[in-house]
């Protein structure tokens, strides 16, 4: 059984600098060299052109929920104690139709949790806030910006075009 949050894998060459990024506060994309286009996850070919040359560049870090998930249970004992959580899927401003999972967090909070899910709303401005979780381990999370009419309220059924 995993008992303790699951961590990535800090020196594999792929996504090694977007780990990089995020221990010094920077959400790094990563773009093909050849074709230009931005992907994320980070690949070892990029899935446009089939290239393998890369250079990572700073994303603004802010975006809108695409979409969210309340886990409760959670799926790992580990993550009990952070109930209830957040967990999102954003769009950045910046590369649209490119999107991050990750978890929500209270502005200036240094874990993961303390959003309440009732607040939480498809559409949602946020930017990212990242959190030391070990050492040498920085996640990219997110927090929620003030939010705006556009936003729909949890439990609110919609479509992709009510956003627009």
């Amino acid at each position: 059984m995993i008992e303790s949050i699951p961590l990535p894998t800090l020196d594999d060459p792929v996504d090694a600098p977007f780990w990089a990024g995020c221990r010094h506060g920077q959400l790094l994309i990563q773009h093909c060299a050849d074709c230009g286009r931005a992907h994320h996850p980070p690949r070892a070919m990029c899935p446009h052109c089939r290239a393998d040359a890369f250079v990572w560049r700073p994303a603004a870090g802010t975006g809108r929920l695409w979409s969210y998930a309340v886990p409760n249970p959670p799926l790992l004992p580990a993550f009990a104690a952070l109930l209830p959580y957040v967990v999102g899927v954003v769009e950045l401003d910046d590369h649209p139709g490119l999107r991050l999972v990750g978890a929500l967090a209270a502005p200036g909070a240094s874990a993961i949790g303390g959003v309440d899910p009732a607040q939480v709303g498809i559409g949602a401005p946020v930017a990212v806030h990242f959190i030391a979780v070990t050492d040498d381990t920085t996640l990219p999370c997110w927090t929620l910006s003030t939010p705006t009419p556009a936003a729909i309220p949890a439990g609110t059924p919609a479509s992709r075009e009510d956003l627009s």
